[in-house]
């Protein structure tokens, strides 16, 4: 489905004002058309592709290069045609080192019907895991760019990936975060924060929405909480196909090793997800 441009254009002003506040808001994690749906229905006010629910839907791991723009692209149309809510996407590194690929990843994200995505400073090459700054910094201007140049306002999140990374440098840390800001960048985000204190650390430092991610300390605390520390949205990242696989793993090792279904009785019946699927 091809999104109209009014209704986009209404979906990224809704994205954007969601990042004004007054307080912190949670975009939920689809990695399907159908959970979509049903984040939809829950009441969520705006959505957001995941890589790794994505990479897991393929049969892939996450972070491995395994996942290509075109299967990012494709995800996200079919997100966006299932739900009448802003989506953003993880758009990883852009899918190539030069600030031009950056920028073309932007274009055909808008051109899918986004309204908003987040580029990574990570390369992808284990030996050599995160940008020199410099070109960090090139590539989420090129970014920019390419947001602005928009007939609506696409929300850019620039992603300083350290933490993830086995960098726990926060001064590094905070130094790509104010340089991405200066960049243009409308959110940032620094994935993989190890405690309470630099979750507000990194609040701090910045004047744009910071974005948390809920995994490690920040999921031990509430949204207001986060809200509290200076966080502006949580994302859930690939928290939710990881719970989804959790009980299906736990459901069939039942039935593989003991030949019982106690664990499938408890599921959604048929009639109660089909209520969920429900546009």
């Amino acid at each position: 489905m091809h999104l109209d441009a009014a209704d986009q254009a209404q979906r990224a002003r809704a994205f954007a004002e969601l990042h004004q506040g007054p307080s912190a808001f949670v975009i939920a994690n689809p990695w399907d058309a159908g959970t979509a749906r049903v984040l939809t229905g829950l009441g969520f006010r705006a959505l957001a592709t995941t890589s790794g629910g994505l990479a897991f839907s393929l049969g892939r791991p996450d972070g491995a290069n395994l996942v290509t723009r075109d299967d990012t692209l494709a995800n996200a149309r079919a997100i966006v045609a299932a739900t009448h809510l802003p989506v953003a996407a993880d758009l990883e590194n852009g899918f190539g080192d030069r600030p031009e690929d950056v920028a073309e990843t932007i274009r055909l994200a808008a051109e899918a019907g986004l309204v908003g995505g987040s580029i990574e400073d990570a390369t992808g090459r284990p030996d050599d895991p995160v940008y020199d700054l410099d070109l960090a910094v090139e590539r989420v201007a090129a970014a920019v760019e390419a947001a602005r140049a928009m007939p609506f306002p696409f929300t850019l999140t620039a992603r300083a990936e350290n933490f993830l990374h086995g960098r726990p440098d926060l001064d590094d840390t905070l130094r790509r975060l104010r340089a991405y800001e200066q960049a243009g960048a409308d959110v940032l985000y620094a994935p993989g924060l190890p405690d309470v204190e630099t979750i507000r650390a990194v609040c701090a430092a910045v004047d744009k929405p910071v974005n948390v991610l809920a995994t490690g300390a920040a999921a031990k605390c509430s949204v207001t909480k986060l809200g509290e520390l200076g966080a502006r949205r949580v994302s859930l990242g690939s928290a939710l196909p990881r719970a989804a696989l959790t009980a299906a793993v736990l459901a069939a090792q039942e039935i593989a090793e003991s030949g019982t279904f106690t664990l499938t009785t408890g599921a959604l019946t048929t009639a109660q997800v089909h209520g969920l699927m429900a546009p």
